[in-house]
């Protein structure tokens, strides 16, 4: 079996407008030149651009994949909501709030985006792929059931997961989320469930500035089942692999899911204007080596890659690649000539040791 690479360029004619963070602090901010808003296609085309380029496509393997039909989206949003986005979307495009923007065919590009990643969990699941990468675009996890937010218009990942689960019957699910912001969306909409692992290691009090507490743990039947893992600003790349050390893998292992997904945002890179922790691409590898042995000891191998946030577009793509290699086991000839530069504004070894300290706090809370 090979890794899958999921890909519309549909998905690339998305539009959200000019970025409305800067309309906000109108009228004394120049206005942006055309093409300025952060959720680019250009990131995503850029990384799919580089792993034709590089040589790693020929060793994927390239599905096609269909739009996330209604039925799949009614699973997790309201029929109210879907309705009034698609009207928007049919009469020339709109905001659903909270920095959603879009163009004529949102919707239908939205669906495109989610379906990708239902076909990537579902082949994962059944073994028509060794593991996946869907190259989503709007990202969704920041979408709540009936509100868009922060670009993200569907709930790509839930989708997925309850499309998986109508078609097979229960099962454990984990989410782990290393976008660099919240993935809150993924959290509301699991909060009291128990089938369903969901982690969240992101900068804290960065985008939603309210949410993403390490003491939200889960309500119910799913006290503990929510993982928040806020890092400080600047972290760099050891607080991402302290983080994956001290708390995401025990918490795998003490949940032992049957499917692992990640909401691979790509924006904790030491060049991204949303944020402010200088991982690079090779925290994004190694945490993706770190996740491939850990689906392979806890759920055979079966771990699918979703693409969320990430908005350098000169360093995202080979942050994507270094993701998409560490799936497939393989090295392209690409060397990333960003990675000196960040790897050199690393934290003092006062501020690794401290963030790892708040680590260790966080990790004898939960675990003892």
């Amino acid at each position: 079996m090979q890794t899958a690479f999921y890909h519309d360029e549909r998905c690339m004619w998305h539009s959200g407008g000019e970025y409305v963070l800067y309309l906000r602090l109108q009228p004394w901010l120049q206005p942006l030149a055309a093409g300025g808003y952060a959720e680019s296609p250009e990131t995503k085309r850029r990384l799919r651009n580089l792993v034709e380029v590089s040589g790693l496509m020929d060793s994927l393997a390239r599905p096609r994949a269909a739009p996330a039909l209604r039925d799949d989206l009614l699973r997790i949003h309201p029929p109210a909501y879907l309705d009034r986005f698609k009207a928007l979307s049919d009469a020339g495009g709109g905001d659903m709030g909270d920095e959603t923007g879009f163009s004529r065919g949102g919707y239908d590009i939205a669906m495109l985006s989610a379906g990708l990643a239902r076909a990537a969990v579902v082949d994962v699941w059944h073994r028509r792929a060794q593991n996946a990468y869907a190259l989503c675009r709007p990202p969704g996890h920041h979408c709540l059931p009936d509100q868009a937010m922060g670009f993200c218009l569907l709930a790509n990942i839930p989708v997925a997961l309850e499309a998986l689960r109508a078609e097979v019957g229960p099962l454990r699910a984990a989410v782990v989320d290393w976008d660099v912001h919240h993935g809150n969306g993924t959290e509301a909409i699991y909060i009291d469930r128990a089938d369903t692992l969901t982690i969240s290691l992101h900068q804290e009090r960065c985008y939603p500035t309210d949410t993403g507490g390490a003491e939200v743990r889960g309500t119910g039947a799913a006290a503990g089942m929510n993982l928040n893992v806020p890092l400080l600003p600047g972290g760099g790349h050891r607080a991402y692999l302290d983080a994956m050390e001290l708390l995401v893998l025990p918490a795998l292992r003490a949940f032992r899911p049957d499917i692992i997904v990640i909401a691979c945002g790509l924006d904790a890179n030491g060049a991204d204007p949303l944020a402010r922790m200088q991982a690079h691409s090779g925290t994004f590898r190694a945490m993706t080596e770190l996740m491939v042995a850990e689906a392979g000891a806890l759920c055979g191998g079966r771990l699918v890659a979703v693409h969320e946030g990430g908005y350098s577009e000169a360093v995202v793509p080979f942050c994507g690649l270094a993701v998409i290699e560490a799936l497939a086991g393989t090295r392209t000839g690409v060397a990333d000539p960003f990675l000196p530069l960040i790897d050199a504004g690393q934290p003092a070894a006062d501020f690794v040791a401290f963030q790892r300290a708040r680590l260790e706090a966080q990790a004898r809370d939960i675990f003892g």
